[in-house]
């Protein structure tokens, strides 16, 4: 017999697990459709020079690349960002610009595994492209505090910083040529902490008094509100910019929406993928800041010239699903909680399968969710076991007779088919 074993980083997905996944991305559907953005979908495999054309450094050592029966040089999607990009270069012209798009599905990077972060694992992207002003990159944000919002999560922070004030800065020390290597340098602050960070940064620049620079603009907020961050920042970086007055007309929407003091502005963001251009940002949960940044993203306007000769300007977020569902478990978080396969499990006696069946339908055109045992005249404790494994919470058996019992399973309370639904009603309400 074959050893029915998974390989390390991937994983199986019980229905416990899987029933809240699908509830979240069914709440962030909702919000992206509210704002008017639509799905696409890409191919798992792309050719390997498509994919890796603008991915860099680490990004190339971490894909699952492979050559494919027909001897192609081929590789698995390591994030929906560059596959959108060669997505829009193919279908321009077939859907309107700006255009806005959300992509929910597997990505694949071959990196250690570790909690919280595995080799297959579900991104969430939205992304707006043909426009490239404050108004853009606001809705972008805006629709991350939604989504947070109403996915029930009350405690987080998005951090907001901008390319263009970064190699600004680094172009008044002298050190624009070796930005790309900085800029990933600065990108691990929270992994290894500012002593090693320095070392780096002392590496790739050969000055201590460069590095030491370095780590104070990115270290200016510290403390700090928006406006008075930026101002510090334009003050290192030689005065007022166009990448500064961006970041003032976005807080500005912000304010206006009243959903400013979900931001800050935090320079040590740097996202390590090379092909952002603007504002770049990450998100964290106050209460379990260890886990990492469980949402992401950037403007990214030169991208989609690799495959096209039009520029496209694009902004876009992503969310970590597996990410975010380890930290909320671990938090303890309601969304959670309710892992039913379904409301009300409705058995039938021997020669009432029928009835049985009607009724169930009966349920879910009242908008209750109804599985129907499959085998009538089974003993209780194999159906106990079959609604526990499954945490249905109600049951409606058939009698003989023809008349119906009401039960709830957690108490093994009887009542009426009315009070059972009228619970259930409360409940989905509570």
């Amino acid at each position: 017999m074959i050893d029915p074993v998974i390989l390390k980083g991937f994983r199986d997905s019980l229905p416990k697990d899987e029933i809240p996944r699908k509830r979240i991305i069914r709440t962030l559907e909702d919000v992206f459709s509210s704002f008017g953005f639509v799905p696409i979908d890409t191919p798992v495999l792309e050719y390997t020079d498509v994919l890796l054309g603008k991915g860099g450094g680490e990004t190339d050592k971490q894909i699952f690349r492979f050559n494919d029966n027909g001897g192609r040089d081929v590789a698995m999607r390591f994030d929906l960002t560059v596959p959108f990009a060669r997505f829009m270069a193919a279908h321009h012209d077939e859907v309107g610009i700006p255009f806005r798009r959300y992509h929910i599905s597997k990505v694949w990077r071959g990196e250690n595994p570790q909690k919280g972060r595995y080799r297959e694992f579900m991104q969430c992207d939205f992304d707006l492209v043909g426009a490239d002003n404050a108004l853009s990159d606001a809705e972008i944000l805006t629709m991350m505090h939604r989504s947070f919002s109403a996915l029930g999560i009350e405690r987080y922070g998005f951090h907001l910083s901008h390319r263009g004030l970064f190699s600004t800065f680094l172009s008044t020390i002298s050190a624009e040529d070796k930005a790309i290597e900085i800029l990933r340098a600065v990108d691990k602050l929270r992994k290894i902490g500012s002593d090693e960070v320095r070392k780096l940064l002392e590496g790739i620049t050969g000055s201590g008094e460069k590095a030491e620079r370095i780590l104070s603009f990115i270290t200016a907020g510290d403390g700090k509100g928006f406006m008075e961050t930026l101002g510090t920042l334009e003050d290192l970086s030689g005065g007022p910019s166009g990448a500064s007055q961006r970041m003032r007309d976005i807080y500005a929407i912000l304010q206006a929406l009243g959903i400013e003091s979900a931001f800050s502005f935090d320079p040590s963001i740097t996202r390590g993928l090379d092909y952002y251009t603007g504002i770049v940002y990450e998100t964290f949960l106050t209460d379990l800041p260890s886990i990492g940044s469980v949402c992401s993203g950037g403007r990214y306007n030169n991208l989609a010239s690799l495959y096209m000769k039009d520029e496209l300007p694009g902004v876009g977020s992503s969310i970590g699903l597996d990410r975010l569902l380890a930290a909320l478990e671990e938090l303890g978080s309601p969304l959670l909680a309710d892992t039913s396969s379904a409301d009300i499990l409705v058995i039938p006696s021997e020669g009432k399968e029928a009835e049985a069946a009607a009724e169930a339908e009966k349920l879910r055109k009242e908008g209750i969710s109804a599985a129907l045992y499959l085998q009538s005249g089974a003993r209780m404790k194999r159906i106990y076991s079959y609604a526990e494994a499954n945490r249905i919470p109600y049951m409606l058996a058939f009698r003989e007779d023809g008349s119906m019992e009401a039960k709830d399973l957690r108490t093994r309370a009887i009542m009426s088919e009315e009070e059972a639904i009228a619970c259930l009603r409360g409940e989905k309400r509570d």
